[in-house]
């Protein structure tokens, strides 16, 4: 359990015990990754990597934090990116592996993407269409595949469901049996095919997944070199069924005589990390307030689209506690809320609040709005310290303004 030890004078966070003098020297607001727990969730991907023979890539769209991708390349097998830019960062600093996957890829950057990607998702047969010949004209090989929508989803909220109505997201069944009959090679160069459905899942929720893309897909998959899982596999969190997952993976490999990848981001970053922030400010509007020098807005935005509302150590659901604040920021966004908590001990400005599970997600979501800086960035363990690995400032928010 994330908590205070005040016997200890230490920040217990999964697991990890950091000392409350160091606590007080992280800068705010700031995000802080521990080492000691992502090196945890690699060596998680690496056992399932090295059981089942898959190959596992760091969605980079969840966690980018390239100063440990020596550390992650260590154990996993590349990166998988959303675009041109992940995908540079993944060559340069990851330097195994790099899969590209885009809705729609420009045309003046394409020739880049085919410079530095070893697989290029398409993400519908007019893509593949305008593209494969520049692929290719490429003199090296490159695996080219087609992200298919299995139309079969257990993501409640759509704005997180890859396969809702109308999704933009890859070929339908029916389109590929359409294109098929207009053009019988239309999968002609495609050597494998990509499916995401799933949102921070279980396998359980896999093994569903799977079997709707066998009711319409199978005869495809037997015709591929390499079948793509894609993410939203929650496989380092505690109760996930690793074994399951396992005998899911070895049954395609066997059954298609296949290549598997999975591309989690979140199960890299998940649980291993905190955003310290700040209490700048008191009010009292019929309940106590506390103004931040963080936001729900800027720094962490999935609690207000999801919505979701974070633990934070040493706090508790309003009333629970002695005394119950409203957690907000100093931006002019009226909704600008984190959520009500209760805490022991009355706030004091100065106050030191972390939330939890930070590293994932929210660290790439950033912006600057109401010029609002940006949070640090800082790597800790138990063994070097602390490491700030970057600042921001007035000219980060001038620069991209300019």
């Amino acid at each position: 359990m994330n908590r205070f030890d005040k016997k200890k004078n230490v920040v217990i966070y999964e697991g990890i015990e950091i000392p409350i003098e160091v606590i007080n020297q992280f800068p705010t607001p700031s995000y802080v990754v521990i080492e000691d727990l992502v090196e945890r969730n690699a060596q998680i991907l690496e056992d399932v990597i090295k059981r089942t023979g898959c190959k596992i890539l760091l969605a980079q769209k969840a966690f980018s934090m390239y100063r440990v991708y020596p550390l992650l390349a260590k154990y996993l097998s590349g990166t998988t990116a959303s675009g041109l830019f992940e995908a540079k960062l993944g060559r340069e600093e990851f330097g195994k592996e790099v899969h590209i996957y885009s809705p729609a890829y420009k045309e003046e950057e394409f020739d880049e993407i085919l410079g530095i990607s070893d697989h290029i998702v398409f993400n519908s047969f007019e893509q593949w269409t305008t593209f494969r010949n520049r692929v290719k004209a490429v003199d090296r090989h490159i695996s080219c595949g087609l992200r298919i929508n299995p139309e079969y989803s257990e993501v409640d909220v759509d704005l997180y469901n890859p396969c809702f109505q109308y999704s933009r997201f890859g070929v339908t069944f029916k389109r590929l049996e359409e294109e098929l009959n207009k053009d019988p090679g239309a999968l002609d160069g495609l050597e494998g095919l990509h499916f995401h459905a799933m949102c921070e899942q279980g396998s359980d929720v896999l093994k569903r997944v799977i079997k709707a893309v066998e009711e319409k897909f199978s005869p495809y998959m037997k015709q591929m070199k390499w079948i793509n899982f894609g993410g939203g596999h929650h496989i380092t969190k505690p109760g996930y069924d690793i074994v399951l997952l396992e005998k899911l993976i070895t049954y395609v490999k066997d059954k298609y005589d296949v290549e598997v990848y999975l591309e989690p981001g979140e199960a890299v970053g998940v649980d291993t990390g905190v955003l310290v922030t700040k209490v700048l400010d008191l009010v009292k509007n019929e309940m106590d307030i506390a103004l931040l020098d963080t936001s729900a807005e800027c720094h962490m935005p999935d609690v207000l689209e999801m919505p979701y509302r974070p633990q934070i150590i040493g706090a508790d659901e309003p009333e629970v506690m002695k005394h119950t604040y409203r957690l907000s920021s100093s931006t002019c966004l009226a909704g600008d809320v984190i959520g009500d908590y209760s805490f022991e001990e009355p706030l004091r400005k100065g106050d030191k609040l972390l939330f939890c599970d930070m590293s994932h997600y929210s660290m790439v979501k950033n912006n600057t709005f109401n010029g609002i800086n940006l949070p640090s960035i800082v790597l800790y363990s138990k063994e070097r310290g602390i490491e700030v690995v970057k600042t921001f400032g007035y000219e980060d928010f001038k620069g991209r303004l300019s």
